[in-house]
């Protein structure tokens, strides 16, 4: 066996993990904030231990303008649940997606924000199409590696 001199300590290397979980919406709306976090968290932690990571620095999340899901209640139940995990201390950064809504009769396209607008601002129809708006998923976590034994 040899023996290791560590001189100066090594970097710390950090990386995206790329994944795409997207969350069943239909169950969603029947979800309270803290079970929402839960699931963030559980996911997180699951993807970093199998990347090898030492520390979550970061969770990248979407979350769709209509979907209900309040950003400063999802980050104070990660700030509590995430203390003494891997995700201690990670940044949570929330990507908002908009919402389109196109009338179906002058085919007027306008941006959709709670609560909608019953008709068309153009003819007054209310024959309205929404999309988008609803998307609620991790884009990515940011994590630190152990590092490199010498």
């Amino acid at each position: 066996m040899g023996t290791c001199w560590t001189v100066f300590q090594s970097p710390v290397r950090r990386r995206r993990v790329q994944f795409d979980t997207r969350f069943n919406y239909s169950i969603i709306p029947a979800m309270h904030e803290l079970a929402v976090t839960e699931g963030i968290l559980k996911i997180a932690l699951d993807a970093a231990n199998q990347n090898g990571a030492r520390r979550i620095v970061a969770i990248d999340l979407v979350i769709g303008e209509l979907s209900s899901i309040v950003d400063d209640s999802i980050q104070f139940y990660f700030d509590q649940l995430s203390r003494g995990t891997l995700a201690e201390k990670a940044a949570l950064r929330f990507q908002r997606e908009p919402a389109q809504v196109v009338c179906l009769d002058c085919r007027h396209s306008f941006p959709a924000r709670a609560p909608l607008t019953p008709q068309c601002p153009q003819c007054g129809s209310a024959r309205l199409r929404v999309s988008g708006g609803r998307e609620f998923h991790i884009v990515s976590l940011e994590v630190e590696d152990e590092p490199a034994d010498c």
